[in-house]
């Protein structure tokens, strides 16, 4: 029997996660613009979870984790 939907692209998810000293957008960017280095056609972003890494009792960094999905080649 014949796939009927031979041909609708599918798309897979996977999880990032940037780091940014500035702040919790920039780790974002961070992270889609290097997945995007080596995947092909990222199609959107998600942000799932910020939290931050504290040294001190001082924000040290800011962590964005992201689902970023993309086309997927069967």
């Amino acid at each position: 029997m014949a796939n009927k939907n031979a041909g609708e692209p599918i798309y897979k998810v996977i999880e990032v996660i940037g780091t940014s000293t500035k702040s919790w957008e920039d780790a974002a960017t961070n992270a889609v613009e290097t997945a995007a280095k080596s995947l092909r056609d990222l199609r959107s972003a998600e942000v799932v979870k910020m939290d931050m890494k504290v040294d001190g009792g001082k924000v040290v960094a800011f962590r964005t984790r992201v689902l970023v999905s993309f086309k997927y080649d069967a």
